[in-house]
């Protein structure tokens, strides 16, 4: 489950995380009046969201191809954390 912002510059030198594909992450927007939030799935936008659940369709189901020499993990860490 990959988690990013939608805009580069905000929240600041924040480059987004790879999560546990089991992970839910839960907002509660405070004071949403004050500093409306957007949220983005794919090619769907809510504006002026108040709460929000995300977490990963586990039923849609993609053949993935890689290279053998370094595994799925490998690739998810490196690109997480190598610049």
């Amino acid at each position: 489950l990959a988690l990013t912002p939608i805009s580069a510059f905000r929240p600041r030198r924040w480059k987004g995380a790879i999560l546990n594909n089991k992970s839910v992450v839960k907002l509660e927007i405070l004071e949403n009046n004050k500093r409306p939030v957007s949220a983005s799935a794919d090619n769907l936008e809510v504006r002026n969201v108040k709460s929000i659940s995300i977490q990963q369709d586990l039923s849609s189901k993609i053949v993935l191809l890689y290279d053998s020499d370094h595994s799925f993990e490998d690739r998810i860490l490196n690109e997480q954390f190598k610049y």
